[in-house]
């Protein structure tokens, strides 16, 4: 295996990461100028390479519409830009995508854009918290039948992954979010519950991290080592 890096002084971009992982290479646009983000994605566009760019600003997406950047999406609830198309390594498997909350939402739409681009298939069952748990109730037949993994993205106590996972028979992973009142502090409480679900088979990212928990899923639903 061969390592392929191109050194554009402003990063060091990694051409081999797909044959490496099975994914496309990902991009991280917080903190990154708008034109260190131009940059960068002209340098994977020239090269007819598949990227992901995560927590884009409205700044950012401006500039590059502004220069003329060709051919790329962005998903504004997600804050996610995708550019180019990921058909190399498509996979089979569903994941279901569940939020406590109207405001989880932001986070959930970052891993199911991140998990499509990624090849998997999603469904999304939005605002289905215990508050109300007959709503999730509700999707469960749903969520039982078509996912191969399920991603609860929830605020918070961040109760809902350890009821999902008491109630499927697939893994569960959970994601944390900063949405809450005070005592959630920025959603270390909800992080706190779901490492400390009493529930079976529950996996745990950091908080707000739907990038992370689609990353995830996809690398378990690939299973077996790409060949090199």
């Amino acid at each position: 295996m061969s390592e392929k890096l191109l050194d554009i002084d402003v990063a060091k971009l990694d051409l081999s990461r797909p044959d490496r992982t099975g994914q496309p290479e990902s991009v991280f646009a917080q903190g990154k100028t708008p034109e260190q983000l131009l940059a960068i994605l002209k340098a994977f566009q020239k090269r007819k390479c598949a990227v992901l760019a995560t927590r884009c600003s409205k700044e950012q997406v401006d500039y590059l519409k502004k220069h003329r950047l060709k051919d790329f999406v962005y998903h504004e609830q997600a804050r996610v830009l995708t550019l180019g198309k990921n058909r190399d390594y498509p996979l089979c498997h569903t994941v279901a995508i569940c939020t406590g909350g109207t405001a989880d939402i932001p986070v959930a739409e970052e891993a199911a854009v991140t998990a499509e681009f990624f090849g998997a298939n999603v469904t999304r069952h939005y605002d289905i918290g215990v508050a109300g748990i007959h709503r999730l109730f509700a999707s469960l037949p749903k969520i039982r039948l078509e996912a191969d993994a399920v991603i609860a993205v929830a605020g918070m106590e961040g109760a809902l992954a350890s009821v999902l996972a008491g109630l499927v028979s697939v893994p569960v992973i959970a994601v944390p979010t900063s949405v809450g009142y005070g005592a959630s502090f920025q959603g270390l409480a909800p992080l706190l519950s779901m490492l400390n679900s009493c529930a079976e088979g529950v996996g745990v990212v950091n908080i707000d991290n739907g990038f992370g928990a689609a990353s995830l899923v996809c690398r378990m639903f690939r299973g077996g080592p790409i060949p090199f």
